[in-house]
């Protein structure tokens, strides 16, 4: 199969099969049912945020510079893992010939490769903005976010590789990386997070929003909306002066 370079604006209407499918699973319709939701929860507002979905080599993401409430498959990019040898000359299979790749492509890959995650989502949540925003005025432990003894954290696995999920006394973890002007910037920041913190799902990126990733579409997207709710939870704590570490075992 052809393939194209994302630096080499090519006619790719011969690979349109790859983005249609009666099939409301298909990677490239439940890209935009999705976004579409993350839209309605303020995660992907002014274009911002994303979506990527990894079946076995083939990877779909949502483009750059849209609306992500009216995203179309017709809109979804589509790359082969296997045929990536730059990561700055990236060779899509697909390429909708009006748009542009998302810059948050290289960080959706460390997820894939990495972490052999099927589905990494990018929002641009207000709560995970102000939990960044809260911990930087710590005067310690800035750059990762803990909290314990809360039934929400039962929605996170305990780690790569390893089974079963989080108990209700564990404590979550999120590691915090800081903001660049470039988001592909970022992405030797988050690859170092994910080394530094093998078992979590998630990096918190400061002043800008969230990268979380899971084994399937549904466990990552179960742990993007059970983090947006920790994250609301955690902000009204700490108006409240209730702190997000308790040691009630």
């Amino acid at each position: 199969m052809a393939a194209t370079s994302s630096q080499e604006p090519t006619d790719t209407h011969n690979h349109d099969h790859l983005v249609k499918s009666a099939d409301s699973q298909h990677p490239a319709n439940l890209i935009c049912t999705l976004c579409e939701k993350f839209y309605h929860l303020g995660w992907v507002a002014g274009t911002g945020g994303g979506t990527s979905i990894r079946d076995n080599d083939l990877v779909y993401l949502a483009p750059s510079g849209v609306q992500k409430e009216l995203m179309k498959p017709e809109d979804i990019y589509v790359l082969s893992i296997a045929q990536q040898k730059d990561p700055k000359n990236r060779i899509y299979l697909r390429a909708p010939p009006s748009l542009k790749p998302s810059q948050c492509t290289p960080l959706f890959m460390a997820a894939f490769t990495k972490r052999n995650a099927g589905c990494c989502i990018h929002t641009h949540s207000q709560w995970a903005v102000l939990v960044t925003l809260l911990l930087e005025t710590r005067p310690l432990n800035t750059n990762v976010f803990e909290i314990n003894n809360i039934e929400q954290i039962k929605g996170f696995g305990r780690g790569f590789q390893k089974q079963g999920n989080l108990g209700y006394h564990d404590t979550l973890r999120i590691p915090v990386i800081e903001n660049t002007p470039h988001e592909e910037d970022l992405t030797e920041s988050l690859e170092a997070a994910m080394d530094e913190f093998p078992d979590t799902y998630a990096v918190l990126v400061r002043r800008h929003g969230l990268y979380v990733w899971g084994e399937t579409v549904h466990k990552a997207k179960t742990q993007a909306e059970s983090l947006d709710y920790l994250f609301q939870l955690a902000v009204e704590m700490k108006k409240l002066g209730i702190p997000w570490l308790s040691d009630i075992a």
